[in-house]
């Protein structure tokens, strides 16, 4: 392989399925764009079941039915495999991110720089537990690196997000 060959075990794209209301906070949507960006520069994602396909790959990332679906397609768009998780364990921490993203906003716009200082310390930590249970999540379905969890992590906040303001 030579050293302009991209990682097989990536995401090429990450679309989050469904409308996206306008009113979701300007702090939520660029939190989305930061993942996004930041999967877009690094990640590893591997599907274990249900292909052989080394990838890249590109995931639809849906909320049906009170599960989060990963519908993984290749880059051209075809259907490789789902994988579907029950929502239940992710609510408490992404109804944790709301409050932090609600606690931010107030911070900001009464200007008190170390309450935002306090809230991002505590949003680090926030994701750094979603992450953890993403990875147990994905355990023997989806091999994800740790960094990729985050940001995955941060995508179904924001999902959520979309899905509980319709």
């Amino acid at each position: 392989m030579n050293d302009t060959a991209v990682p097989a075990a990536r995401l090429h794209r990450v679309i989050l399925d469904g409308e996206s209301p306008a009113n979701l906070s300007p702090y939520i949507e660029a939190d989305r764009e930061q993942a996004v960006a930041d999967l877009a520069a690094a990640n590893h994602f591997a599907p274990l079941i249900g292909t052989a396909d080394p990838g890249p790959y590109s995931l639809h990332l849906s909320i049906l039915e009170g599960r989060l679906i990963f519908d993984v397609r290749d880059i051209n768009g075809e259907p490789l495999t789902a994988v579907g998780l029950a929502l239940g364990p992710f609510r408490r921490l992404v109804k944790d991110y709301q409050m932090l993203v609600d606690s931010h906003i107030k911070a900001v716009e009464e200007g008190r720089e170390q309450r935002i200082q306090a809230i991002d310390m505590g949003r680090r930590g926030l994701h750094n537990e979603g992450a953890e249970l993403m990875t147990q999540r994905l355990a023997g379905k989806i091999d994800i690196d740790f960094d990729t969890a985050r940001r995955l992590f941060t995508l179904v906040c924001v999902l959520h997000q979309r899905v509980s303001s319709r």
